[in-house]
């Protein structure tokens, strides 16, 4: 009788599961390229790592690093490994948050991006905190788009288009733009009564308005060959690569402004910003949505967040005038 055998390498390889244990090895080895840095992280000697390196690699059946004098290197089967390896790690890292934020205090984690969190959701928060004090608050300030499936964020709060935005976003308000400028500016400067005028300030905007899409609706000059002066040359430009840093050079008088109507309405209530042209604001097609995490919105205190920030946003398209 004759039996056939597999060739070396198919030998070697397994057909079980690996144990899950070494992964957190490749995946700090593969992210240094180094295991004794790999180890520093971990807690663990560096032959410890190294060892773990080597029992996943008998399980898998074939080698996960190239190891040279100095360094090491992902081979294909690594990179093809980790690949799967990072966001499983994640998921069970999240989980684990989850449980704990559960059986601990309640709390509830926001992402949203800096000029949003400084101008209108850190302004407000005081009024949840007074109702809510048992509920704790982080806010994540990033331009980086969160994954609300893998990460331990519990809502996202994000200015996109309505074609762009997921189906489950809630629309909290849309956006005009106005020009805008502190009072002691208006006092101190020539006249600014009409659009003409403006050629006499220095005129402040967005500094990368310009390099995307959807932000190009942010510029002065779509502002200006809207209402007809495509001529216009202001005094000289101030550009700023947020809004609330262009909100701040406008408070403290630099120039006028084109500020986002959502934004500023709480510096127009209280006077410490005037909107000089209100007849002629600009209409974006842009807005601000809520999205809550598919693995947060049952929970009371995501719920209860929710409707406050529905509540505020109603108060805020009233402010504008954004009727709907």
């Amino acid at each position: 009788m004759v039996t056939s055998k597999l060739p070396p390498s198919e030998n070697r390889l397994r057909s079980r599961p690996i144990s899950a244990g070494h992964l957190r090895a490749l995946e700090a080895v593969a992210r240094h390229l180094n295991f004794r840095a790999a180890a520093d992280e971990l807690a663990l000697t560096q032959s410890a790592v190294s060892r773990q390196v080597q029992a996943l690699e008998d399980e898998v059946g074939v080698p996960l690093f190239l190891r040279h004098t100095r360094a090491v290197e992902l081979t294909s089967a690594g990179a093809q490994l980790l690949r799967a390896v990072i966001p499983s790690l994640e998921r069970v890292d999240s989980a684990v948050r989850l449980i704990r934020r559960s059986a601990g205090r309640k709390s509830v984690a926001i992402t949203t991006w800096a000029s949003f969190a400084s101008m209108w959701l850190i302004p407000r928060l005081e009024a949840f905190q007074t109702e809510f004090p048992d509920i704790d608050i982080r806010i994540d300030a990033t331009d980086n788009p969160v994954d609300l499936d893998t990460s331990d964020v519990d809502i996202a709060l994000r200015y996109t288009r309505a074609g762009a935005a997921p189906a489950d976003a809630i629309r909290l308000f849309g956006e005009q733009l106005t020009p805008v400028a502190s009072p002691w500016l208006l006092k101190s400067g020539k006249p600014l009564r009409r659009g003409e005028d403006l050629a006499h300030f220095a005129l402040i905007e967005a500094g990368d308005a310009h390099r995307t899409q959807n932000l190009e609706w942010l510029t002065w000059r779509r502002w200006l060959d809207e209402h007809g002066f495509k001529t216009l040359e202001p005094k000289r430009w101030l550009h700023f690569n947020y809004a609330h840093q262009i909100a701040q050079a406008a408070l403290t008088g630099q120039g006028v402004a084109l500020s986002r109507m959502p934004l500023i309405a709480d510096s127009l209530a209280s006077g410490d910003l005037v909107e000089i042209l209100p007849n002629m604001r600009l209409d974006t097609p842009m807005a601000y949505w809520l999205m809550v995490g598919p693995r947060s919105g049952n929970r009371p205190e995501i719920q209860a967040f929710s409707n406050w920030l529905l509540a505020q946003a109603q108060l805020t398209r009233l402010a504008i005038g954004e009727i709907n």
